[in-house]
């Protein structure tokens, strides 16, 4: 016989239809997932090249932009366009593929963003 968890795992009620399992609302009421949607930031956004885990191809990484995920989205989405590359949003951080630090640098700061390189 299977042990039940002990807040009851309730998945899926007919009045409520899909439920979240941390906080018990209907999925479209969730409150435990809209609380952390933003990361904290310093207000200085830091661009730097990685190639580490990458099989040493290079990418500019861009941090510290503390905005919700779908401006977030967006600015990468213009960022891409602008340096005229591929790229993803992933956990906060717009990877931009290629070495394009000086360009991100100059758009961003043209945007009024306060923005410093880091790693060399």
């Amino acid at each position: 016989m299977k042990s039940r968890p002990a807040d009851g795992g309730l998945v899926y009620s007919t009045e409520l239809g899909r439920t979240c399992p941390a906080c018990r609302q209907a999925v479209a009421q969730c409150v435990c997932r809209s609380a952390s949607a933003v990361p904290a930031s310093d207000g200085i956004v830091r661009v730097s090249r990685e190639t580490k885990g990458r099989n040493g191809k290079g990418v500019t990484v861009i941090k510290g932009l503390g905005l919700e995920p779908a401006a977030l989205a967006q600015l990468g989405k213009q960022l891409k366009a602008a340096c005229g590359s591929g790229g993803t949003v992933k956990d906060g951080v717009i990877e931009i593929q290629g070495d394009h630090c000086g360009r991100v640098i100059e758009w961003l700061e043209a945007r009024d963003h306060a923005v410093k390189r880091a790693g060399g």
